[in-house]
């Protein structure tokens, strides 16, 4: 292979190719007069190269980009490094012979030319910290700081990363921005992305061990795939002032105390009058056991899967509520995950764990008749309220279940009802929510931003005609709604049965949250 490179007259032009940015060298003028606009032109294009290295570097890259347009390696390393060292050897007499023929009228020094280039890379690093990659979010534990200069990644290392650990068999870089005390890589994406992401890391984990930390995500301006490498030291855990465990501790009891009330009517009607009757709050001990069952199945999963993936999570913090005892718990992750797959696993194990065994016990509630013979009596319009429960019961009842009818129902149906309800409110497909984790690891980091402004409004109106929407919606504005931290490696899809759980946990949490809109007696159906 050889480079096509024809030198017509005296001087040259460089500028890009749109297809793979590389370099090209054509006729600028001839060698007879040359006029003052043709010349000013020449200057302007040539003011893209810093230095003759640089052009040396840029010239490899277009002969590389030219010889492979697939997305496969090359046959040897040693083709490689002859090829190269040809195309090396060919830039360098177009170097000497621009050089040579120009002067320092037309290109200026190498010197200012140097220390142009480092003043605008200095001036782009000084604003790293202004820098974000996808809607905003931030790299997972990294609080607004200044960083100092040794946390910031020289130009040096800058190179190195660019012509030794990136390359055209994985990501053929384009353009570079400062980011986070680090750099931002813009470019084309070679073979499949999980693929690259892993020769990538390899060689930087040869090339510098464990100072620097890769991230392969997708930039919302144009949904292209770009590489980001900060230095580890900008990654800190995020601290608290209190103690989880001891913060844990205090919500679970708050949590176990609105549980056992929500199950005594009697206290609910008269908040104060619970301090002189605490002896009461033993009756709802059983409700509140089921439900607390339900939850600690849900957090258990989570954090089974969690360990299987490498993902480690905080301490589950159990948000307690008037209405329904319990919004179930807020579980913070506490590492980067390493892809969407895997937070999609983390995320499904905990509702389709909790819908799992809340469907278990509605049934068995159906089924078994009250222990005390005459259960909970309840008007048929509950139903109502869920189109899951409400088709259930009207299936399992039958003609049973009539319109103003009062009907006594085991208990267990409502303890299993509610545990369903905190499973599903935690499947909205909103911010941090289990549910808005399964549609950012399916669907990708836009989307899932779509769904969370969508769903935080369908609740804000829903808010206007039931109190457990407004509450829900307040905790998640304030503490859920993200946006979720970036993961190792983002473009990679899930695999499709993984999709079909995350799918099948939104649909079942819908399914719970929406109302049975059907009469369940024929004669209303009539009149209907």
């Amino acid at each position: 292979m050889s480079v096509s490179a024809a030198f017509r007259g005296s001087l040259v032009s460089v500028w890009r190719c749109g297809s793979c940015c590389d370099l090209r060298l054509q006729p600028c003028f001839d060698s007879s007069v040359i006029s003052r606009r043709r010349r000013a032109a020449c200057r302007s294009s040539l003011k893209l190269f810093v230095s003759s290295s640089e052009l040396r570097l840029r010239s490899k890259r277009r002969f590389l980009c030219r010889v492979t347009n697939t997305e496969t390696e090359p046959e040897s390393n040693d083709d490689k490094e002859k090829e190269m060292h040809e195309d090396g050897e060919k830039a360098s007499s177009a170097d000497s012979f621009t050089e040579g023929q120009l002067g320092p009228q037309s290109l200026g020094t190498d010197e200012s030319i140097n220390s142009e280039s480092e003043n605008k890379l200095q001036d782009g690093i000084q604003g790293a910290d202004d820098m974000q990659v996808a809607s905003g979010s931030p790299l997972p534990g990294v609080k607004p700081q200044q960083l100092d200069e040794s946390m910031r990644m020289s130009k040096e290392t800058i190179e190195v990363l660019k012509d030794q650990v990136f390359g055209f068999d994985t990501f053929f870089v384009t353009s570079q921005e400062p980011y986070e005390g680090g750099v931002l890589f813009k470019g084309n994406l070679r073979g499949q992305a999980a693929k690259s992401y892993e020769k990538i890391s390899i060689r930087m984990q040869n090339k510098f061990e464990e100072q620097y930390k890769l991230f392969l995500l997708v930039n919302p301006e144009d949904d292209n795939p770009v590489a980001v490498v900060v230095p580890r030291t900008t990654l800190q855990p995020e601290t608290t002032a209190v103690p989880e465990w001891f913060a844990a501790g205090a919500f679970g009891l708050v949590t176990v105390f609105t549980l056992l009330l929500r199950n005594v009517p009697a206290l609910q009607s008269n908040l104060l009058s619970t301090l002189d009757n605490l002896n009461l709050l033993k009756d709802g001990l059983p409700g509140a056991l089921v439900t607390l069952l339900i939850l600690g199945v849900h957090e258990l999963s989570h954090i089974l899967v969690a360990k299987s993936c490498g993902v480690q999570l905080g301490v589950p913090y159990l948000v307690p509520s008037w209405q329904i005892g319990s919004f179930g718990a807020i579980t913070r992750i506490v590492n980067i995950v390493p892809k969407r797959e895997d937070l999609l696993k983390v995320a499904v194990a905990g509702p389709l764990a909790g819908f799992s065994v809340g469907l278990v016990l509605l049934l068995l509630g159906f089924f078994l008749p009250p222990t005390d013979g005459l259960g909970v009596v309840v008007d048929a319009s509950v139903f109502h309220e869920s189109l899951l429960a409400g088709g259930i019961a009207k299936l399992l009842l039958g003609d049973v279940l009539k319109e103003g009818t009062p009907i006594s129902v085991n208990p267990l149906v409502i303890w299993a009802w509610a545990g369903l309800l905190i499973n599903a409110i935690n499947s909205i497909p909103a911010g941090e929510l289990d549910g808005g984790r399964i549609s950012f690891a399916i669907w990708g980091r836009k989307a899932s931003a779509r769904f969370t402004a969508a769903s935080i409004g369908l609740l804000g109106l829903s808010s206007l005609f039931n109190d457990v929407a407004f509450y829900w919606v307040a905790l998640i504005f304030f503490l859920q709604r993200g946006p979720i931290a970036p993961l190792s490696e983002e473009v990679t899809d899930p695999d499709q049965k993984y999709v079909t759980l995350g799918i099948l946990v939104l649909f079942i949490g819908l399914l719970i949250c929406l109302p049975y809109p059907f009469p369940f007696t024929d004669e209303v159906m009539s009149s209907f």
